[in-house]
């Protein structure tokens, strides 16, 4: 696996994850004590994404 498709496959698994969280939050699954944790999950998911978008972009420009 190269560096463009681990870092894909992170963005992937990342915006799953985001997905997920927001479809049970909305169905309350979440007791009240869950929710600091899976909110800091969900925040690092994000970071995640935007942290793979801005290598991507920057493989992109190195390749230009």
């Amino acid at each position: 696996m190269n560096d463009a498709q681990f870092l894909e496959l992170g963005a992937k698994v990342s915006r799953s994850s985001i997905a997920i969280i927001d479809a049970i939050s909305q169905r309350g699954a979440f007791k009240g004590e869950e929710l600091s944790t899976v909110g800091q999950l969900r925040d690092q998911c994000v970071q995640l994404v935007q942290q793979v978008e801005e290598r991507q972009q920057d493989m992109d420009d190195e390749e230009e």
